[in-house]
């Protein structure tokens, strides 16, 4: 099924789609770089932490946990969002098992 056919399809309602929730968390936080952001801010915390600042650190550490959970969290809505709008995207993420669809018998 090409892009726009998928998106059409899409829209009309006339497919079900699947977004593997690990795949699309994996895909996610390696496009976004995810460990290369949260490694230095983990050390930060802890660093902070270890300067007396113990509340500082666990407070920067928890909200490093909080935004690494909610980007996993929201990885699914992302992928489909972005192969609706993004023909490469859509077949990149298709090829690689993240995405799949069956058609609705209606």
């Amino acid at each position: 099924m090409t892009h726009q056919e998928f998106v059409a399809a899409h829209q009309a309602g006339r497919l079900t789609v699947h977004v593997d929730p690990k795949a699309a968390a994996k895909l996610v936080s390696s496009r976004m770089m995810l460990p290369l952001i949260l490694l230095p801010v983990f050390g930060l915390a802890v660093a902070t932490a270890l300067a007396g600042y113990l509340i500082a650190g666990a407070l920067l550490f928890v909200a490093a946990l909080a935004f690494r959970y909610a980007v996993r969290r929201s990885s699914r809505g992302f992928v489909l969002t972005r192969a609706l709008e993004d023909a490469r995207f859509y077949e990149q993420v298709f090829a690689a098992g993240v995405l799949s669809y069956s058609r609705d018998s209606s």
